[in-house]
């Protein structure tokens, strides 16, 4: 599913118009990014949760040429799907 057609099951099942449907996704969407910016924890019970891992700057090498390389410390978003999502799934 990607973003136009989960506006369109959105606006099917709310009645809502396409541009008011369209709104409410990308203000949920840009208040789920906001929060992760700010290393914020996103938890929908039962469904998932998200969270920033943070990770260590590393001495790495190119796999091409063997030379090493300096890899920078980061911080990437961390998927972790809930309970009852991974029952569903797992049927």
């Amino acid at each position: 599913m990607n973003k136009l057609e989960l506006i369109q099951t959105v606006k099917d099942r709310t009645g809502l118009s396409k541009q008011e449907t369209s709104d409410v996704v990308k203000l949920f969407f840009e208040s789920f990014t906001e929060a992760m910016v700010n290393g914020e924890r996103i938890e929908m019970r039962g469904f998932c949760s998200f969270f920033m891992k943070e990770y260590a700057a590393y001495t790495g090498r190119n796999p091409k040429t063997g030379e090493k390389v300096q890899i920078p410390a980061k911080r990437l978003p961390f998927f972790k799907p809930g309970k009852e999502l991974k029952d569903r799934v797992d049927y």
